[in-house]
């Protein structure tokens, strides 16, 4: 019997090699112990909130009782909540960005699905760097768009633009850029971004439709080398930016985030009423409340990207020390090292028997490597030294 689509049985068994490796690592866990399994698998902050937001919270609690404290409120969001996030993504950016171009969303992956709700038609393209967050296929196919990866440069994964404007089709509907990048840690070049806008803007309107530049920006914040992220708004008419704060605050599970669009797009005031319409359509409604009203005082508070920064070097040792080769990420919280083997997926079984915890290469699109979340504690990090090691011999 037939209990799901074709599509989504197909989804279903090839879903995320994340999760499935973040639940085998329950497994593990449970008859090694915590401390004994080295679990890199999933991108999950490990941090503490700020301080800011337990004041938030408390503040919140305070005033719970009134009616309508946690109700519903425009889908686009409280304006007091757009009216601080206009002002961050003003300065982000450096664009004067009115609140009237922005939606509160259920994190960024709620913001690309509603703005692909709002754009897409079937068979529509979405160009996007390879290798790429693994769900951003899931999300172009919710709506009958299909994801055109397109290979970086090796070995420091930089934008190949030449390759992406011979990817660009009369289908072409949209570009999506993630920088700093999951899974490889880039961060993405003035030089590279305006190459790119300059072959987005001679291809743009051929066909009537503009094609979209979408900057997918949960990262911004962890900026090790503290090299320039461009501005998508600065270089690009047609663009949008979408973000969230599961990193920035450790405020996962809150799935707060927000889509802006450049107020320079001649199309903006149309795109608003889309993202609002879809929004409500695909059943967000609106962004969570509680989320909505931390943002209104901690938007200019952060976890302490030091910690990040440090684990960064300790996860450079640890490689090194295997004599695994990587390019050490520039941004994110993660590393996306070569396998020692061409097939990636035999040393992460070797790594599983050393109870380390990696995700393959092949599902962000890129076989031969594989993902390191080094959003873990310290001990983490330092005890899986030999564990690496020994993976790392036994397949040479």
């Amino acid at each position: 019997m037939d209990y799901l689509s074709p599509e989504i049985k197909k989804q279903t068994s090839g879903s995320s090699t994340i999760r499935k490796m973040f639940e085998a690592g329950i497994e593990l866990k449970k008859k090694y112990g915590d401390a004994n399994v080295y679990d890199f698998s999933l991108g999950n902050p490990d941090l503490a909130p700020p301080p800011a937001v337990k004041k938030a919270l408390e503040q919140i609690a305070a005033t719970s009782d009134r009616a309508f404290s946690l109700g519903y409120m425009p889908n686009v969001g409280y304006p007091e909540t757009r009216a601080a996030l206009a002002k961050k993504i003003s300065e982000e950016q450096r664009t004067e960005t009115p609140a009237s171009n922005v939606i509160v969303t259920c994190g960024a992956a709620g913001g690309l699905n509603i703005f692909f709700r709002a754009v897409l038609s079937q068979g529509d393209e979405v160009i996007c760097p390879s290798p790429y967050f693994v769900e951003y296929g899931f999300y172009c196919g919710n709506f009958g768009g299909k994801l055109v990866p397109v290979n970086t440069k090796l070995p420091d994964f930089s934008l190949d633009v030449e390759a992406m404007e011979r990817a660009i089709t009369p289908k072409t509907r949209a570009v999506i850029i993630n920088s700093p990048n999951n899974p490889t840690g880039q961060i993405y070049s003035r030089d590279e971004m305006e190459a790119l806008a300059k072959i987005l803007k001679k291809h743009s309107g051929k066909n009537g439709t503009p094609i979209y530049l979408v900057s997918d920006e949960p990262y911004r914040f962890l900026n090790f080398d503290k090299v320039e992220i461009p501005s998508a708004f600065e270089l690009y008419d047609a663009s949008v930016v979408i973000g969230s704060f599961s990193k920035s605050l450790s405020l996962a599970g809150e799935r707060i985030g927000y889509v802006a669009v450049n107020p320079a797009f001649g199309g903006a005031t149309e795109l608003m009423a889309g993202l609002i319409l879809t929004n409500r359509i695909l059943g967000f409604v609106n962004a969570p409340a509680i989320a909505q009203k931390i943002l209104q005082t901690c938007l200019d508070s952060e976890v302490d990207a030091g910690v990040y920064a440090r684990r960064r070097e300790l996860m450079a040792k640890v490689l090194d020390n295997a004599g695994i080769e990587y390019t050490m990420p520039r941004g994110a919280f993660y590393f996306f090292p070569k396998s020692p083997l061409a097939d990636e997926k035999v040393f992460i079984e070797a790594l599983v028997k050393e109870r380390v915890l990696a995700v393959s290469g092949s599902g962000f699109g890129m076989p031969g490597y594989f993902r390191l979340a080094f959003c873990v504690d310290d001990n983490t990090i330092i005890n899986s030294a030999e564990s690496f090691k020994r993976a790392a011999v036994a397949v040479r």
